[in-house]
């Protein structure tokens, strides 16, 4: 396939088709097959064998081609980012208590926590590993610049989900301003800004344009998040159950979501108070009742609809983002996958 750009046809479904692919088999590659295999390695392979879209490193990709790079040269990244991801996966999962991922009981759920945890902490080792390997592709300089913009999405991520589980730790609940900065950090870097960047680096672009393409980025991500938020309460539990998620699973664990700081700022004392009790009890606690008088509420007072009209507009400055940046068959596959990711209800 050396040559051959998986941008070429312009088209988003055959695009994340080879993406995937090709991210898949590489990410194979480097995952071992040793001892301890059955209490380390075969752990490791475990979320990454589950599939997933792999939006993310599939981001990189399409920017690295984008900007003129090969997606061979912008493999082993893709992949560095694939196992963090995982390995965030893994560590997400214990903190917030999931009894499911992709459709199937969580790693800790299988191995217990120690296990888990220590599977992850290997695959965050072995990020810095393969992006060590940049060194022999590109040189000592522009390998330590590319690991110091994947240092840059981890402390991101990590502050963000700091606020995220802080506030539930703490019974705090945010204000619109503290929520945006909290995705901003936690999903805006992580899923959009960060992706895009690391696939523009490595693809040699000026400051100006990798500025451009994160600020594509960042709104990308902010936009997937507020859908997914809104999906974990409006979907049909079908959906969901396919993919390993519970209807109100955010509810359960008491996330703070821009549905839920709507629905403060206007509903009456007497439900305002009844919703945040909801929101404070233990995920074991929380009753299926408690879950559909959420829904039930958000409906009422349309909170539901201000998320997707928030997605609509960053919809909107993701297009006007786009604008500023070179055409190309990559161009029209970035402007699809956002429509994807933050308006299309089916992703």
């Amino acid at each position: 396939m050396s040559g051959s750009k998986l941008t070429e046809s312009g088209n988003l479904k055959e695009f994340l088709r080879r993406a995937s692919a090709e991210i898949e088999r590489a990410t194979l590659e480097v995952l071992p097959s040793k001892e301890p295999y059955q209490e380390l390695y075969s752990i490791q392979k475990d979320y990454p064998l589950r599939g997933g879209k792999r939006f993310r490193p599939a981001l990189l990709l399409l920017c690295a081609e984008w900007f003129g790079a090969s997606y061979e040269d912008a493999l082993p990244s893709a992949v560095a980012l694939e196992l963090f991801h995982n390995f965030a996966l893994i560590h997400d999962d214990i903190e917030d208590s999931s009894l499911f991922r992709r459709g199937k009981p969580t790693l800790h759920h299988l191995h217990g926590i120690p296990l888990a945890i220590n599977a992850g902490d290997s695959l965050f080792g072995m990020v810095y590993e393969i992006l060590m390997s940049n060194r022999e592709r590109f040189g000592d300089q522009k390998a330590l610049d590319i690991i110091s913009l994947f240092n840059q999405i981890f402390r991101a991520t990590f502050e963000g989900q700091a606020y995220d589980i802080g506030w539930v730790a703490n019974n705090h609940f945010p204000t619109r301003a503290e929520y945006f900065e909290m995705i901003r950090r936690k999903t805006g870097v992580y899923s959009g800004k960060g992706p895009c960047q690391l696939g523009a680096l490595i693809a040699d672009v000026p400051p100006d344009i990798l500025e451009k393409i994160g600020d594509f980025g960042e709104a990308l991500g902010i936009g997937f998040q507020i859908k997914d938020d809104v999906l974990n309460l409006e979907e049909d539990a079908g959906e969901l159950k396919e993919y390993g998620k519970e209807r109100g699973g955010d509810i359960r664990e008491g996330k703070r979501t821009l549905i839920t700081i709507h629905m403060l700022e206007n509903l009456n004392q007497t439900d305002s108070e009844k919703l945040r009790a909801i929101l404070l009890k233990p995920a074991e606690k929380t009753l299926d009742d408690d879950v559909d008088w959420v829904i039930e509420k958000a409906i009422e007072k349309k909170s539901l609809n201000i998320a997707w009209l928030e997605c609509k507009r960053l919809a909107e400055i993701i297009e006007e983002k786009l604008e500023k940046l070179v055409n190309s068959p990559a161009k029209n596959i970035a402007s699809e996958i956002a429509n994807f990711l933050v308006l299309e209800r089916s992703s």
